[in-house]
């Protein structure tokens, strides 16, 4: 008998990792290295042009990085039911600065959506995200540990709307649909009563509408997404700009740092069109090793959700994983130009401060609850033998 025993979750010399925490956490690994790259790759010729350098973007995502891997141990370190006690002061913290961002934010390409802290251009917006996530995951928790179903009027979705306000007078009305989207999204998955399932999409289905005909540019993006090539100069530009990369890349691709897309052809090329760069340049292949680590983020993401030990963990920890891959599929869309461009970034490959933190911040929380699940190593020893006494030596008679 040995003298440890095999714990429960733990790799028997057929799996690369020994729990589904060290999956997502090799998962989200792969993805920084690759979106590190990308980001060189698809930004040294502006840069170059702009800054005189071509490490300027890399050297900011380098810093942008360590931001990131700070809020990544944040959310490791702390016990995600704290979270819950300090949310009414994180909330109000994230809605005065995305107050304050409208009147002295910074404005870029027609949008003030940053605060200039230090030389760095921090959006508020993004933090709201996450901070949705736990407060609408507490809301579903405290009705379900009270034994009722979840409601869809509450004073938390109140909240949360005027977060997603705040974030439309920006204007973006992407990051406004998905503090609003992922919780209910959150809600249909929870013990909710049939009936308000069915009103909460309907309502759903009219806000998206109503953010759309909002501002006038967005439903010129709706129609150019129909038929990009009819406005392939105008509302319809960026749209086969990406597509024109994505198919330039072929099978294998044109080769790290040899996609010409980024030649002022793809606007936005190192962040909402970084994947159609990295389509270019590694290809057909690269693209769908980069789509099966999502995949596989959301499947392991789900197992921990599904594990967590309370109603709260569980919908933490679903919250952030949709939050993850949403947000990945939607630009994987946009990028294909099977969706509108909305301006949503890939998490961990697209270029962005404040993403790249939040994007970590909410790995960080999903590891906490997913550790906390794992049951605790078993050691077993076995009692030790009795002594055995000599034999003695066999005595060999001589027959005479």
């Amino acid at each position: 008998m040995n003298g440890d025993a095999q714990p429960q979750g733990t790799s028997d010399g057929r799996k690369f990792w020994m729990n589904d925490c060290e999956a997502v956490l090799g998962i989200v690994a792969v993805l920084l290295i690759i979106g590190s790259i990308n980001v060189f790759s698809s930004s040294f010729v502006l840069a170059e042009t702009n800054f005189g350098t071509p490490y300027f973007f890399l050297r900011k995502h380098g810093l942008n990085l360590v931001a990131g891997i700070f809020f990544l141990w944040l959310g490791i370190g702390i016990n995600y039911h704290r979270w819950r006690t300090f949310m009414p002061l994180i909330f109000f913290g994230v809605l005065a600065t995305l107050v304050l961002v409208l009147f002295v934010g910074t404005t870029v390409n027609g949008a003030q959506r940053w605060l200039s802290v230090a030389g760095f251009q921090i959006q508020p917006a993004e933090f709201a995200k996450v901070v949705a996530v736990l407060i609408e995951a507490a809301c579903i928790a405290s009705r379900v540990n009270m034994g009722r179903p979840s409601l869809l009027l509450t004073p938390q979705l109140f909240l949360l709307g005027i977060m997603a306000l705040l974030i439309e007078r920006e204007p973006d009305g992407a990051t406004a649909a998905i503090v609003v989207g992922v919780p209910c999204v959150m809600m249909l998955f929870s013990n909710m009563k049939k009936k308000d399932k069915l009103c909460m999409i309907g309502l759903g289905g009219l806000l998206l509408v109503l953010i759309c005909f909002v501002q006038p540019y967005r439903v010129l993006r709706v129609l150019a997404m129909l038929d990009p090539w009819a406005d392939a100069q105008g509302a319809g530009y960026q749209v086969v700009q990406s597509m024109q990369a994505i198919g330039s890349g072929g099978l294998m691709g044109m080769g790290l740092g040899v996609g010409i897309s980024k030649y002022h052809y793809l606007p936005e090329a190192h962040t909402d069109f970084a994947f159609a760069v990295l389509c270019q340049e590694a290809g057909f292949l690269g693209a769908v090793f980069v789509f099966l680590l999502f995949a596989s983020f959301a499947y392991y993401g789900i197992r921990i959700a599904q594990k967590a030990k309370d109603p709260l963990g569980q919908n933490v920890a679903f919250g952030l994983t949709i939050l993850i891959v949403g947000q990945a599929v939607g630009n994987l869309f946009m990028v294909g130009g099977w969706g509108p461009v909305i301006g949503v970034p890939l998490p961990f490959i697209s270029y962005g401060g404040s993403s790249l933190a939040v994007s970590l911040w909410a790995v960080g929380i999903l590891l906490n609850i997913g550790w906390k699940s794992v049951p605790p190593k078993m050691v077993v020893t076995s009692a030790p033998l009795p002594e055995s006494t000599p034999l003695e030596k066999p005595r060999i008679r001589r027959i005479k």
